[in-house]
């Protein structure tokens, strides 16, 4: 079955000279061997290069379009088509090399990475939330070595430049197509894209330039912070390679669960069980507070589940250091016995009440 040229490039049969170009320079980005090392890559890019060869020619084309083929044959190095001629057909080949660099970057010498991030989570009491807290903590993490100060030798002697890509760290490979001359750059394999080797690395730490440490790191966290806050410490993470900078600590806090109160943002929530005759009659009780207690006054009449607010008893706003406040839930206690003057103290107390259901609900 003969091939379809119009469906390996993926354009319609009315597609412009500008139209195949344009296909044949995205699918050839896609299937170069020196791009995609999956298997097929290679026949794939055979295919896209012979429909291009066939499309890109206005006499093969029309041939192609009346009779399903060509006259010759057009495989890439195909016998009797000349890929230096291909410019006759209108395609500009000064830039060509752009087709790979475009979207992928020119390959370049691979610098010494920056040292890696890292994180340290921290449990706070409520009361350290309030006060904010000075800590030391431990740190394992790689460091700059001291012998040799980051650069993996003791001398820069010791350092010498890859002979497969003369200290580029890049290699360049050249390739004909039916577009012409194809130059792709890679990073050279040798050397990972370094440009150099060690030949007498340092023995503190085999030629890393830095050494596992144990640090210990004093960490001021500020009063009011928040479950989950991040704080960074700009350098104290691990060390780059070969005197790259420093990658950063983020601290992550946490917040253990307090037995007397919820926190909600700067305010705190609470609950107080006060007896019914200072809820009927009203009063004032001290209600426990975060370090000590504060006097609250109860109305009269007040009832159970009443939520009442002790301005400045909360939290402060980490950033602009204002109090929040204390909510306190009320639970008006119901004795579960009564003595007998108690009893009658309170059918008295019913009677006076007036309320024919009530008291007949009572049996009075």
């Amino acid at each position: 079955m003969a091939k379809d040229y119009y469906e390996t490039l993926g354009v319609e049969r009315n597609a412009t000279k500008e139209e195949v170009k344009k296909a044949y320079k995205r699918l050839a980005k896609k299937y170069h061997p020196d791009l995609n090392k999956e298997a097929g890559a290679a026949d794939k890019f055979k295919e896209i290069n012979e429909a291009a060869s066939a499309l890109g020619d206005d006499k093969k084309r029309a041939q192609y379009d009346r009779f399903g083929t060509t006259s010759e044959g057009f495989g890439a190095g195909a016998a009797g088509f000349d890929f230096s001629d291909f410019s006759r057909f209108g395609f500009d080949f000064d830039s060509i090399f752009d087709m790979f660099t475009e979207g992928f970057g020119r390959p370049r010498r691979r610098g010494p990475r920056r040292g890696a991030d890292l994180q340290y989570d921290i449990e706070l009491t409520l009361e350290e939330v309030a006060k904010g807290v000075t800590r030391k903590i431990i740190i394992p993490k790689l460091e700059t070595c001291p012998e040799c100060k980051g650069k993996g030798v003791l001398h820069d002697s010791d350092i010498e430049k890859c002979e497969q890509c003369q200290g580029t760290g890049v290699q360049r490979r050249a390739q004909q197509t039916p577009f012409g001359m194809f130059t792709t750059a890679t990073t050279c394999s040798k050397c990972q894209g370094s440009g150099s080797f060690t030949k007498k690395p340092c023995q503190s730490c085999k030629g890393d330039g830095r050494v596992d440490r144990r640090r210990t790191i004093e960490v001021t966290i500020p009063a009011g912070v928040r479950e989950d806050v991040q704080l960074r410490i700009s350098r104290e993470g691990e060390a780059g390679e070969k005197g790259a900078g420093q990658g950063d600590l983020y601290v992550v806090v946490h917040v253990k669960d307090h037995k007397d109160f919820i926190r909600e943002d700067s305010n705190l929530i609470s609950e107080v069980r006060i007896p019914f005759t200072i809820a009927a009659l009203g009063g004032d009780i001290d209600v426990p507070t975060l370090f000590s207690t504060a006097s609250l006054k109860i109305p009269a009449g007040t009832q159970s589940h009443t939520v009442f607010r002790m301005k400045g008893q909360g939290l402060p706003n980490m950033r602009t250091g204002e109090k929040g406040d204390q909510k306190v839930n009320v639970i008006v206690e119901i004795p579960a016995r009564l003595s007998r003057k108690q009893n009658e103290l309170l059918k008295e107390f019913a009677k006076e009440s007036k309320d024919k259901g009530l008291l007949k609900r009572l049996g009075l």
